[in-house]
């Protein structure tokens, strides 16, 4: 069968094939912890589930749900804004609410990039930020994200040559899959060279909701002006523990969501119209709610970030997000490690390689498994002796 050009620019996606090893794996009697994704394990709140149950009785909710979402959810995305933000949005015309967030982020290319049109992407960062650009048939250029500048881009590093090519730039923050968090200012400056090379700036924040120690991270909208150039991405994944139930949403330009509205309205047919009424439910979920489950997540971070540093790895804990970002001990890639602490200690983390190039050297370590599996899994790894290891790795 003829396989179709952009195909060939497109590597398979790395936790595919990953999450096949580790069900190898199990099928070889290994007892693997699950510590490689961000799959949240902890239940969503009754609101949802509350609401999902009425709706499913009511006929009207199996017919096609309409393109642009229900008015009631639109409004309530603009009302969790507004009150999370203190972000205004125009619920006609500022918010799409989306089949998971990742649908948009790789539908949106499709609405603004031409072929040649360069799109910037972080590195290390989320898969899909690439191969939207490659569907679309744009040309992602990278740019390094270094620990010694917090994770943050330099965007004096950007050539004016690529700057003015590119038309679209994805930032995360809170960061997958380093954790590291930026600052309002930090954004205020994403923002002013967004404007100044006419990019639209993409802000992927589905970690905005998970963070410790009173810190509330903001929102790129947040800054004055950021609405006329930039994209908000949003998931329900992660901010309330809903990852199966595909709802996320894009927020911010209305000149830009009125694009993708046109890519959306020709590839779905909208959200499952019961799905609709549990997020609308969902989003007015109290603080309280959240406070609890980021508890459980600051103490499952603990418990790793002291068992990775005792088992020869270099961890911190984050200040936002569920996710520990380790360097790998001396003499170890990040695949090569990953295997061999599947293989031996049955315990399943990220290389850092699948994120990009810049992520060689460390491997990201989820806190969504229960907690005493998390407990289980540090017993292993500081039996798996990799940091006192003088073999050749694998």
């Amino acid at each position: 069968m003829k396989r179709a050009m952009r195909l060939e620019q497109i590597p398979p996606y790395p936790f595919a094939e990953w999450n096949q090893r580790c069900r190898e794996a199990d099928r070889r009697g290994i007892d693997v912890i699950r510590l490689d994704i961000g799959d949240p394990d902890l239940g969503p709140p009754s609101l949802a589930l509350d609401a999902l149950r009425q709706s499913l009785g009511e006929a009207g909710s199996h017919r096609y749900p309409g393109y642009r979402g229900t008015a009631a959810l639109r409004m309530a995305i603009a009302a969790y804004y507004a009150r999370r933000f203190g972000v205004t949005l125009d619920p006609d015309s500022q918010v799409v609410p989306l089949l998971g967030s990742k649908e948009g982020i790789v539908h949106l290319p499709l609405s603004c990039v031409d072929p040649g049109d360069v799109v910037l992407v972080p590195d290390p960062g989320y898969a899909p930020y690439r191969v939207g650009a490659i569907l679309a048939g744009g040309v992602p250029v990278a740019f390094p994200l270094r620990a010694e500048r917090g994770y943050f881009p330099d965007f004096d590093a950007i050539p004016a040559r690529i700057a003015d090519r590119a038309v679209l730039m994805w930032l995360n923050y809170p960061n997958n899959p380093t954790g590291a968090v930026a600052g309002l200012d930090d954004l205020a400056t994403a923002v002013a060279f967004a404007r100044r090379h006419r990019i639209l700036l993409c802000h992927d924040v589905p970690y905005a909701d998970i963070a410790f120690d009173g810190y509330r991270p903001p929102s790129a909208l947040q800054v004055p002006g950021a609405v006329d150039v930039t994209v908000e991405f949003h998931s329900l994944s992660k901010t309330l523990n809903m990852p199966g139930w595909r709802l996320g949403m894009a927020v911010g330009s209305a000149d830009a969501l009125a694009l993708l509205s046109l890519v959306k309205s020709n590839v779905d047919s909208g959200i499952f119209a019961a799905l609709q009424s549990a997020a609308t439910n969902a989003l007015s979920t109290g603080q309280e709610w959240t406070a609890t489950r980021n508890g459980v997540y600051c103490e499952r971070l603990s418990l790793l970030v002291e068992g990775l540093n005792g088992a020869g790895f270099a961890a911190s804990a984050p200040r936002a997000t569920f996710y520990v970002w380790a360097r790998t001990p001396a003499g170890w890639t990040s695949e090569a490690l990953a295997r061999h602490l599947l293989d031996e200690a049955g315990v399943a983390v990220a290389p850092g390689s699948f994120f990009g190039p810049a992520g060689e050297g460390y491997v990201r370590i989820s806190a969504t498994a229960p907690t005493e599996r998390i407990e289980e899994a540090v017993r292993r790894l500081r039996c798996a002796n990799v940091g006192r290891s003088t073999r050749t790795p694998p």
